[in-house]
């Protein structure tokens, strides 16, 4: 269950990250830590999250909280990255995960499956290829909906 203040906290930080070309991925406060640790999660929206992105958040934010009394007491700011997304979205990470397990998710139904679950092989302009017990299956790519990591490099 999510501590009372997350939602005034994702109210204040989500305007403070969008300045930064951030996004509020998760809150987390919390109060069972001595002192309490609020946990803050940003995505760069143009590129990979680095450390200068959560460098800067956690100044503005800090500086944001502390003209609010949201938070009365001493607490420690912690902001990250949530790291890797399962979902596959672009270029990069199609290359990067090239020879791990994905589920393609599809609009309708292609070659009597509307779920494929293959070792990706690569996407291209039209397609994502996949390697399904040695065989190769190519899926158009305006029918896939969604290409999500499932398991570990075969």
């Amino acid at each position: 269950m999510a501590h009372p203040l997350v939602p005034q906290i994702l109210e204040l930080a989500a305007p403070v990250a969008r300045e930064l070309g951030l996004e509020v991925v998760t809150a987390v406060f919390q109060t069972n830590q001595s002192p309490p640790i609020l946990r803050i999660n940003v995505r760069n929206l143009q590129r990979d999250t680095g450390l200068d992105d959560c460098e800067q958040m956690s100044q503005a934010l800090e500086a944001a909280l502390d003209q609010t009394s949201i938070i009365p007491d001493a607490y420690v700011l912690e902001v990250s990255s949530p790291g890797v997304s399962d979902v596959l979205t672009s270029d990069r990470e199609f290359s990067s995960f090239k020879g791990f397990t994905v589920a393609v998710t599809l609009t309708e139904s292609y070659a009597g499956q509307q779920e494929w679950v293959g070792q990706l092989v690569q996407r291209d302009e039209t397609s994502i290829h996949l390697r399904r017990k040695g065989r190769s299956l190519t899926i158009p790519r305006h029918l896939v909906t969604r290409v999500q990591l499932v398991g570990a490099k075969e």
